[in-house]
């Protein structure tokens, strides 16, 4: 039996429902703990309770320490693959974040839960047996951070929540995902042409994410760009497209040194300097924008912010955003 290291960051995985007033919390002990039996008949497990914290308070600074927490548990060669168990609201900027840090042959899984340990349908030990499972493949070296949901293998770059509460939330709307499982095999029918990482010792950047919408003003635009910025991701329209009113302004933080990014606010596809008018992507690239290919919102901002604190020049930024 293969040895894997399961992390514990908090969510839903880690809490329980009220039953009376049906709301969901954190408990003094982890729900799973009493689990420990089912789990040990897939691998050899040690537990780390490194947070116990609702995803919307986990942070790029702790995403930081998670990382080095597994670089130096990875270190003591114990281990052939690491679990990950995080609430889902920013499990999949967790992920990446892990995806572009962590420098390693060895599985590394994230896994969660929709529905809290005793809610009718609970979902969290299912998911958690089953990212132990894909730990312990030899098949799931060397393929980067991935999401493990509800029997689907995602890649951590695209991976990403589509419902608010449905337990099959976690979609790669671009690419659909990289595995599945059944009740005898972890199966991968596609497989990650290149990974990429880029080591980091702190996280200091300030990185907003803006997402346009029709008829945005200077005002909202420029009461978050007043502020010390480091880099700006912004979610345009389209192939790549924004609202003329705010063009003004993005190109005086260009030159001002400020990088700025584009996505696309629609799910599938890739930005592309097509059309030639005001906020069109043509002039916003002959501006200095640079277009983040494939990626979500959140996840161009996580790269950003790794790039940068990186130290990466403003030309291999251009590279790396554009490739």
């Amino acid at each position: 039996m293969k040895n894997i290291l399961l992390i514990h960051t908090g969510g839903t995985i880690a809490m329980t429902e009220n039953i009376d007033t049906g709301s969901v919390s954190t408990t003094k002990k982890h729900p799973l703990a009493s689990e420990d039996a089912i789990i040990s008949q897939f691998a050899k497990i040690d537990d780390d309770y490194l947070f116990d914290l609702p995803s919307p308070h986990i942070t790029p600074i702790l995403m930081l320490q998670l990382g080095q927490h597994i670089e130096k548990r990875l270190k003591t060669n114990r281990y052939d693959g690491i679990v990950i168990t995080h609430g889902t609201d920013t499990l999949e900027e967790t992920a990446y974040f892990l995806d572009l840090y962590l420098q390693t042959k060895k599985p590394v899984v994230v896994t969660g839960a929709m529905r809290s340990s005793n809610e009718v349908g609970s979902d969290g030990l299912y998911n958690l047996i089953s990212a132990v499972r894909v730990a312990s493949a030899i098949e799931s070296e060397e393929k980067g951070v991935l999401v493990v949901m509800n029997d689907e293998i995602h890649t951590a770059a695209y991976a990403t929540k589509t419902s608010t509460s449905n337990i099959a939330t976690f979609k790669s709307p671009q690419f659909g995902p990289i595995g599945m499982l059944t009740k005898q095999k972890v199966y991968f029918y596609h497989k990650w042409i290149s990974l990429e990482t880029y080591q980091v010792e702190s996280i200091t950047k300030n990185v907003p994410l803006i997402k346009v919408y029709a008829g945005i003003d200077q005002t909202l635009f420029n009461a978050i760009t007043a502020t010390s910025l480091d880099g700006l991701v912004i979610e345009g329209f389209g192939q790549g497209n924004v609202p003329p009113a705010i063009v003004d302004s993005i190109e005086q933080l260009i030159k001002n040194n400020v990088p700025v990014v584009l996505v696309s606010r629609s799910f599938k596809g890739v930005v592309q300097p097509t059309y030639d008018y005001p906020g069109g992507g043509k002039q916003l690239k002959n501006a200095g924008v640079l277009f983040a290919k494939g990626l979500s919102g959140q996840k161009a901002r996580i790269k950003l912010l790794l790039l940068l604190e990186s130290n990466c020049s403003p030309d291999r930024l251009e590279t790396i955003f554009e490739a």
